[in-house]
């Protein structure tokens, strides 16, 4: 089990460690002394042996290799602004889906619809919008006729009523 402490405590306590054992303290004795194992306290010694104090820095655990790399994002962002109906779709609206779709073809990659949402917003600060309903048939002379001459009266009927 990982003992409690951030990596640098961890680091601290390694280097305690080997302080310890270069005054002469045996290994099983500085285990104890630390609360660790003594095969612990030996790979640290080894550690210490084999790079100095640097051999007892945290290690950077990288994880797994993007599947997209920083340069498909600039890509891929040149592809989204491009609008929706320059990939063949009916309406400029990107969704999760239709995004997903866009980095299979474009860059081999398969995602998760909930990686693609994390790919867009969190790595390209990209955020939801919601398109605005506006009626294709609006006609802004009637509106401004109806608004001027028959809302006058519905009001004043609310009123008195």
């Amino acid at each position: 089990m990982r003992p409690k402490g951030s990596k640098e405590e961890l680091a601290v306590r390694r280097k305690l460690a080997v302080k310890e054992l270069k005054k002469g303290k045996g290994v099983c004795e500085v285990a104890r002394q630390f609360d660790a194992s003594s095969s612990s306290v030996s790979r640290w010694k080894r550690a210490y042996e084999e790079e100095g104090w640097a051999g007892l820095e945290p290690k950077r655990h990288p994880g797994r290799k993007p599947k997209v790399t920083e340069d498909d994002f600039d890509r891929l962002e040149e592809l989204l602004l491009q609008g929706a109906r320059a990939h063949g779709y009916p309406n400029d609206l990107w969704t999760l889906k239709r995004v997903k779709k866009l980095i299979k073809e474009e860059f081999e990659v398969d995602l998760h619809i909930s990686n693609v949402w994390t790919l867009l917003n969190e790595r390209m600060n990209w955020s939801v919008q919601k398109p605005e309903d506006v009626a294709a048939e609006k006609d802004e002379e009637k509106i401004k006729d109806w608004r001027e001459k028959r809302w006058p009266h519905i009001k004043k009927a609310q009123t008195r009523g």
